[in-house]
């Protein structure tokens, strides 16, 4: 079974406000609080944050996605995760 995300949930109590009581809602608002207190939480050494600085400028993208990007990169490099490549000789149903 899966659960729905936090911003899911935000999103649909907003839709619905009048219905959704006041305890899912402050429930639903301190998740949100939480992850947002803790989402700025990996800090670097100078260094690092100046490369990561430049190379987040150079792909157009936010720190914190130039972070999980390089992570992404280092755990399908070392097979942590799965590589998902064309096959040279397959179909590719009009997209690249």
């Amino acid at each position: 079974m899966t659960y729905p995300d936090t911003a899911t949930l935000l999103e649909d109590a907003a839709n619905r406000i009048a219905d959704i009581s006041r305890a899912d809602l402050q429930i639903m608002l301190r998740r949100a609080a939480l992850r947002l207190r803790n989402s700025g939480a990996v800090s670097m050494e100078d260094d690092v944050e100046d490369a990561l600085r430049d190379l987040a400028g150079e792909f157009g993208m936010t720190r914190n996605d130039t972070i999980r990007f390089i992570v992404r990169e280092w755990m399908e490099k070392n097979t942590y995760l799965p590589v998902y490549e064309l096959d040279e000789d397959g179909d590719i149903d009009g997209t690249a």
